[in-house]
């Protein structure tokens, strides 16, 4: 199964910008169950000094530079992704192996230093949109959490919570909206969901990191879909020790299979923002996003 993704990005600005310069995360990465085949970048205007490099999660980043004055940025990017739909199944099975482990199990054994646990350590950490300390946040998960319990399964019905309790509202946050404020409204868009859940996971203990990417929707019944009308997404992964990591999607209830493609992961939304930059001028901006991703069935 292919997936192709199209993604744009326009800023518009009121003033002529003299300088700017962006970092853009928007090739998605290889992992074990999908695999990169193409991939281009666009910008106009043209950009002359651009680089590529993989950043410290190994998430792909193009750094942009412009010199020149321009009053818009374009940036378009073109993917396309294979799924390995024998590896997702696969994972499912390992997924369920792994619901052996206990929450208690789970929590002693990240206290080891394997390569892979010492790895995993470094998502149990606070980090710039994610603090630790909210004790009410805490006690929320803590109904789905006892010691005997099966994490996996723990974190399954932690997931359904949040889909059930929370209610999905563009328009009501923005990146700089605290997750206390979202668990408190008890409202948001996916990126808040996977923060707050992260933000109540690493609170008990657990090491959570923050998972970018693309979601296929499909229309109703009978309807053709329209060009554009998908979006970024986000969920958040677990790690369970002895198994690995495992993928959730708290605004849909659902364990991510071959609709959910990869972009890049990270502590929080700070480490895989899609574009991220600063430019140099004055008045406002105005940023417009436009998101397809289509299937291809490959016999």
């Amino acid at each position: 199964m292919l997936y192709h993704i199209y993604h744009s990005t326009q800023f518009s600005y009121q003033q002529w910008v003299s300088f700017s310069h962006n970092l853009i995360r928007l090739k998605p990465r290889n992992s074990p169950t999908q695999t990169l085949i193409d991939f281009s970048l666009t910008t106009d205007p043209v950009v002359r000094e651009m680089e590529h490099y993989d950043d410290y999660f190994g998430n792909h980043l193009s750094h942009i530079l412009i010199r020149d004055s321009h009053h818009h940025l374009n940036v378009t990017a073109k993917s396309c992704v294979a799924m390995d739909l024998e590896a997702i199944e696969q994972h499912h099975l390992l997924a369920e192996t792994s619901k052996i482990v206990t929450y208690a199990e789970g929590l002693r054994a990240l206290r080891d230093n394997t390569p892979d646990v010492i790895d995993a350590k470094q998502f149990c950490l606070p980090s710039h949109f994610i603090p630790l300390k909210n004790y009410d946040l805490r006690e929320y998960a803590m109904i789905s959490f006892r010691s005997d319990k099966s994490l996996y399964a723990s974190v399954e019905e932690f997931m359904g919570r949040i889909f059930n309790d929370f209610q999905f509202v563009a328009g009501f946050s923005d990146i700089s909206t605290p997750v206390s404020e979202v668990f408190k409204e008890r409202k948001g868009v996916c990126q808040d969901f996977a923060h707050l859940s992260i933000a109540a996971l690493r609170s008990l203990g657990l090491s959570v990191r923050y998972m970018s990417g693309y979601l296929e929707t499909l229309p109703p019944q009978g309807e053709k879909k329209l060009f554009g009308a998908d979006a970024s997404h986000a969920w958040f992964s677990v790690f369970i020790p002895g198994f690995g990591w495992f993928d959730f999607d708290p605004t849909n209830n659902i364990v991510p299979s071959h609709q959910h493609i990869l972009l890049g992961y990270g502590r929080d939304f700070g480490d895989c923002s899609p574009i991220q930059g600063v430019v140099h001028g004055s008045g406002t901006s105005h940023i417009g996003v436009m998101v397809d991703v289509s299937r291809e069935i490959v016999l």
